[in-house]
């Protein structure tokens, strides 16, 4: 039998990843409040 969860890095970094919160407005939001550590 398959497991529930079919791991995927490719699939993971593009939804989670570094490039995907540049895009978005996390990081910036991150950058305002003077985050330590900006992502993962």
């Amino acid at each position: 039998m398959k497991r529930t969860f079919q791991p995927n890095n490719r699939k993971k970094a593009k939804k989670h990843g570094f490039f995907s919160r540049v895009k978005g407005k996390v990081l910036n939001k991150r950058r305002k409040k003077g985050r330590k550590t900006l992502s993962k």
